[in-house]
């Protein structure tokens, strides 16, 4: 890594689990094994403060990749979500039968297009992007209005991810072999400054692609702003909640967005978000800097309604 905090463009193989994957040679990957020195994170010039981390300490534990630290640290991140409606039979559809849809109206759920951007974090750069449907919490208790206000506001959303590409080899493997995410690897460019994205398909032409004018961002303390996501995936057959705390540095929000572009080609987001049949685009989302702690998977209760 030079002194301004850039990675060289040399690699260095690591094992996870049993699988070789390249990092960055220098990067914090390599260096630290996820155990990070936030001091020295902190005199990144791209991250403005460490102390969202500062009180959260990791734990060693055993995974599908092997002995792990959790959670994960991203120092800095930017994120989109475009929060679209599309009909509950559709949805249902795609849905594992265990779980609920979260409705804003009979027959209408809440499916959403992201994309992230982590510019500085423990398994170094890498950029995702995501189809996923909103979900009642698991073993819900029937507050669906307060589930939808809360998720709306990006306090505390549930989702079940259909399609999750990266464009790391690091990020898949454990985003796949260890959280169970349908991750695979491919071309991938995230700027939310301009809030747009692209994401390639198998031969390199058009997937998904997303652009749209940048919400007008309010900044926020450290701390101040902590959303919450769960998400639920099955690890050998069974399931899994995901917990990702978000520190909200600078976001914005705008209802009914103007000047979107959506684009859909040929490729499995696509294919995903047709399948979804969305009808209407209703909130943009955008996060230019915040800050993420992404927690091992661990086995929950869901009920089995076959």
């Amino acid at each position: 890594m030079t002194p301004t905090g850039k990675l060289t463009d040399r690699t260095v193989e690591v094992d996870l689990g049993g699988r070789l994957v390249t990092v960055p040679e220098g990067g914090l990957y390599d260096r630290f094994r996820m155990d990070t020195d936030l001091d020295e994170v902190e005199r990144h010039p791209r991250v403005s403060s460490v102390d969202f981390f500062r009180r959260m300490p990791k734990n060693r534990v055993d995974s599908l990749i092997g002995p792990t630290l959790t959670p994960n640290f991203y120092y800095r991140i930017s994120t989109t979500r475009l929060t679209m409606l599309a009909p509950t039979k559709t949805i249902r559809a795609r849905l594992p039968r265990e779980l609920d849809p979260l409705e804003i109206a009979p027959g209408l759920g809440i499916v959403s297009v992201m994309a992230f951007r982590y510019d500085v974090c423990d398994i170094d750069f890498y950029t995702e992007a995501a189809v996923g449907i909103a979900v009642k919490p698991a073993r819900h208790g029937g507050l669906g209005l307060l589930d939808l206000v809360t998720g709306l506001k990006n306090d505390s959303l549930h989702s079940y991810v259909l399609s999750l590409p990266v464009n790391t080899e690091i990020a898949q493997v454990r985003g796949h072999d260890g959280y169970g995410f349908p991750k695979w690897v491919t071309e991938l460019d995230v700027d939310t400054a301009r809030t747009s994205t692209r994401v390639a398909n198998d031969q390199g032409g058009l997937d998904l692609a997303l652009s749209a004018p940048t919400p007008k961002q309010t900044a926020r303390p450290t701390g101040e702003h902590v959303s919450t996501l769960t998400s639920y995936t099955t690890i050998d057959g069974a399931w899994h909640s995901t917990t990702s705390q978000i520190n909200m540095l600078s976001s914005g929000t705008t209802r009914f967005p103007r000047g979107l572009d959506l684009q859909l080609g040929e490729g499995r987001m696509s294919d995903d978000l047709r399948s979804l049949k969305p009808v209407r685009s209703i909130q943009l989302d955008v996060t230019t800097e915040g800050q993420l702690a992404l927690h091992m998977p661990v086995p929950t209760s869901i009920q089995n309604r076959s």
